[in-house]
């Protein structure tokens, strides 16, 4: 959607195209006997939490077929590139497997086996974290590219969002990057004593000073977890700010905490609840598909030998891992576009609460302003 639309984030009071906003009386809030337009998915005035989630799901109704198409490109490449980086990997480290499978207790470790499977995994992890950063990112991207138009009330099409979100990734990469730092400090902390105490246990046989170390850790992510909570929630909108106003990550940040600033509680219960009801939807949609892999799993169980080899376990389990990976992708594909959504109606609650965007907005969508009777 163009600048002049209204999305730009200009001086305040006024959107990058310089027009001041302004509207009719009552754009403020609810009162005076006027109900502000709906042209698409919510209406263009301070949204309840009601607008909010009923919001969200009339934008997968109506753009489902975006949303859910980019899904489907970017977790199916994600998921083809993993599962080609395990399988050349595996046929790289086959006979390393092989050897360090049938070891027996009184064998050793030998270096030029295990380091090579130690490598495979590595890769396999790396990759794995790399094509899961982008297909996200690209999600978090899509999300606010379709929701412009749907607040507008106007079509789209998966090419048109496709460009829009993916001219947006390496934006969007850095606000969740940046994001997710801040919220690891408690985790890095807890980690770090973790270490420290299975380090010294092991040089010393467990010592006051390693014991110390965990608790001093343990301590510090308790003090720290409430500022990394509070600060997360702070730049919980800076994704739909790089995409919305095209900004890069350090300001979509900033921008996401001027919209936050004074209503952080609203923004916080409103993103818990969304975060929750994806963990339900997560865990029902999955639930079937992990039903089946179980019973996979078992028929494939019974035709493994007395020595099973990698090989023979991978074939018996394969039934299994299938069954996982189809719900694993079918429950991301679905859920996965929830959260953003709330958080980018959040985003233009907050504009509309705090920079009179709804006026803006109508006359975008060429809906003139409706009084009720």
């Amino acid at each position: 959607m163009a600048q002049d639309a209204g999305w730009g984030g200009g001086p305040q009071g006024t959107p990058d195209g310089g027009v001041p906003y302004g509207g009719p009386p009552g754009w403020g809030g609810w009162g005076g006997g006027w109900m502000p337009p709906k042209p698409g998915v919510i209406p263009l005035g301070p949204l309840r939490l009601g607008d909010i989630l009923n919001g969200a799901f009339a934008t997968v109704g109506r753009h489902g077929k975006q949303l859910y198409g980019i899904g489907a490109a970017a977790y199916g490449g994600a998921l083809a590139v993993v599962v080609a980086t395990i399988a050349i990997a595996y046929s790289a480290t086959a006979g390393h497997l092989d050897r360090l499978v049938s070891l027996s207790s009184e064998e050793d470790l030998r270096t030029e086996d295990w380091v090579p499977v130690l490598v495979a995994f590595c890769v396999i992890a790396v990759v794995s974290l790399i094509v899961g950063v982008l297909s996200t990112a690209l999600i978090y991207a899509a999300v606010p590219s379709v929701l412009q138009e749907a607040v507008l009330g106007r079509r789209t099409t998966f090419s048109a969002v496709w460009r829009r979100a993916w001219a947006r990734v390496p934006a969007v990469i850095g606000t969740v990057f940046l994001t997710s730092l801040i919220a690891m400090i408690p985790l890095v902390l807890v980690w770090a004593g973790a270490v420290a105490l299975i380090v010294g246990q092991a040089g010393s046989g467990g010592d006051g000073v390693s014991v110390a170390l965990i608790v001093i850790g343990v301590l510090g992510a308790l003090a720290t977890w409430p500022l990394a909570l509070w600060l997360w929630v702070k730049f919980s909108l800076a994704p739909s700010a790089a995409v919305f106003e095209n900004q890069g990550p350090i300001a979509a940040m900033r921008r996401s905490s001027v919209l936050v600033r004074g209503d952080w509680w609203r923004v916080f219960g409103i993103t818990l609840l969304a975060g929750a009801m994806t963990m339900v939807a997560s865990y029902v949609i999955q639930l079937p598909f992990t039903f089946l892999g179980m019973f996979s799993g078992m028929l494939g169980s019974v035709n493994l030998s007395d020595d099973p080899n990698p090989a023979s376990i991978v074939v018996a389990m394969s039934g299994y891992l299938l069954a996982m990976l189809i719900g694993q992708l079918v429950s991301q594909l679905i859920v996965a576009t929830f959260p953003p959504l709330v958080a980018g109606l959040l985003y233009v609650d907050r504009r509309i609460r705090t920079e009179d965007l709804g006026p803006v907005l109508a006359e975008a969508a060429a809906v003139p302003p409706q009084y009720a009777d």
